[in-house]
């Protein structure tokens, strides 16, 4: 005996049920909203029901800051090598292999020139896709031709940061770039060329540790992780519960380690308009 009876017969069992094809939509982390992804992208990957930030890429920063057909990119297929002969799950020379191939990357930072509403800058952006965003010596050494090249061509510099941290496979060769980007910025600063630092969801470890702190202006975007160490770490450094809050970009407006929480649709006007005031 069936434990349920169909209530009504003109539902056929061989109704076929309609299939969404793969990677036409998201969901929002923050609201579960159900969003197209055409509709995401005119929306600049923000959430139209709640704001939230999706964690986007190099290129889609591009498209968001720089004026369409301006950017020229920088060190384009500079690519790790392997000094420490690493090996953890795998090789590192073949999960870079395997990264480079699968996101048509070379490595976790894109760097060039451009414009931003006519403005000749030099611009950086992290991936976080790229192994995690993390701080290798070819990001170091991009970061820092480009903050020559800024220095050179006596044009503002913006980079966009979205990392990890340093990359533990190449362990002090990593750990070597915090100085050698620091040292760079400093040169820039005497000179008095701006510098303005975007940081991202999330912004952690060497990278917030150098350059992602060194800005004259730090901008973040709403709701992103910024810090040194995890929440997590730190609260089981110190055995005590952490505010509410702690280490999102409200939470650092509001100690005064960030200037400016833009949101990604005001990101570009915000720049060009700190850029025009101190030029």
């Amino acid at each position: 005996m069936a434990w349920f009876k169909r209530s009504k017969e003109n539902i056929s069992p061989d109704t076929q049920k309609i299939e969404l094809p793969d990677g036409l939509w998201e969901k929002c982390p923050e609201c579960s909203e159900i969003i197209h992804k055409k509709q995401l992208e005119v929306n600049l990957w923000t959430c139209a029901k709640c704001g939230y930030h999706f964690r986007i890429g190099s290129h889609e920063y591009i498209k968001i800051l720089i004026d369409k057909g301006s950017f020229r990119e920088l060190d384009k297929k500079m690519r790790s090598a392997d000094p420490l002969q690493f090996t953890d799950t795998k090789k590192y020379t073949d999960r870079i292999d395997e990264t480079i191939l699968k996101l048509n990357l070379f490595d976790a930072v894109k760097t060039g020139t451009g414009k931003l509403n006519g403005l000749s800058i030099a611009f950086g952006c992290m991936d976080f896709k790229f192994i995690g965003g993390s701080m290798g010596s070819v990001v170091g050494e991009k970061v820092a031709r480009l903050v020559d090249k800024a220095y050179k061509s006596k044009i503002p510099l913006i980079i966009v940061s979205s990392s990890g941290g340093a990359r533990m496979m190449e362990g002090a060769f990593s750990l070597m770039q915090m100085a050698k980007t620091s040292a760079r910025l400093a040169r820039l600063a005497q000179a008095k060329i701006p510098y303005i630092s975007v940081l991202t969801d999330p912004t952690t470890g060497g990278t917030t540790a150098s350059y992602a702190m060194l800005g004259d202006f730090h901008i973040a975007e709403p709701k992103a992780l910024i810090g040194f160490a995890g929440p997590r770490v730190i609260k089981q450094t110190i055995g005590k519960d952490l505010p509410a809050g702690f280490q999102r970009s409200e939470f650092l407006l509001e100690h005064g380690f960030v200037d400016i929480i833009s949101p990604r649709k005001e990101l570009k006007s915000t720049i060009y308009n700190l850029i025009t005031l101190v030029s």
